[in-house]
């Protein structure tokens, strides 16, 4: 009997421990997929901004 409920406890534990492997797999595999985009640089007009109060340290 406790050979038994051994055996089922961890076939379950085994389970979960699958089952949040494939999640993170998963996971992993969408943010590869995911089609990353860099900002444009901004145009020439825009650099000659005057500095902020914060940038004249």
């Amino acid at each position: 009997m406790k050979l038994l409920t051994f055996t089922i406890i961890l076939i379950v534990c085994i389970g979960i421990v699958l089952g949040i492997a494939a999640l993170f797999g998963m996971a992993v595999h969408k943010g590869y997929e995911y089609n990353h985009t860099v900002d444009p640089l901004p145009e020439e007009d825009d650099t000659a901004q005057p500095a902020k109060k914060a940038d004249t340290l």
